[in-house]
């Protein structure tokens, strides 16, 4: 599901998964959110917020993270708080990264992998991942900020076959959007 929605405000980004089977290594999935300026969308990201960091100014923040998929609903949510990003930013991509410290780990080779994107009681985005179960990560949404300062959304789910670090630095290249 997308919708063509203006002047989203704040979102939640959620992420849940099956534990791995007893004995195995667990399966680790993270949320990544890439803050982009306004006058060089394209470029290095200003600013990274993933497991164990939170935005400089407060606005993005990892509420929840698991490193094994346990327990009840959504195991990660990163809160975005887009209507008090500085108006230096002009985009946010949101991604998913699979830790691959225990072996080459797919969203395939993982049970009942979910993603959702929603502000308030409103769904912007989900997937399964299903058509990107060959990859280790997955870019799940761009927010973007027009000429008048409202944000918009787009959703979209583009894989990636590589360890988290590399997909971070090209989560949000023109060349990731093929």
């Amino acid at each position: 599901m997308s919708t063509p929605n203006k002047d989203i405000e704040k979102v939640e980004v959620r992420v849940k998964w099956d534990p791995s089977p007893h004995g195995a290594a667990a399966n680790d999935l993270d949320i990544i959110a890439a803050t982009y300026p306004a006058d060089e969308p394209y470029g290095a990201p200003a600013y990274l917020v993933h497991f164990d960091s939170r935005s400089p100014d407060g606005t993005i923040t990892l509420n929840r993270d698991s490193r094994t998929g346990q327990g009840f609903g959504f195991d990660e949510v990163m809160t975005i708080e887009l209507n008090r990003l500085a108006e230096r930013y002009g985009r946010v991509v949101v991604g998913v990264a699979i830790q691959q410290r225990d072996g080459h780990k797919t969203f395939g080779a993982i049970g009942s992998t979910a993603m959702e994107i929603g502000e308030g009681y409103t769904v912007l985005a989900e997937n399964d991942f299903s058509d990107v179960a060959w990859a280790t990560a997955a870019v799940v949404g761009e927010f973007t900020r027009d000429g008048s300062g409202l944000w918009g959304f787009r959703s979209t789910v583009r894989g990636y076959d590589g360890d988290p670090d590399s997909f971070a630095a090209a989560m949000g290249s023109r060349a990731a959007e093929g």
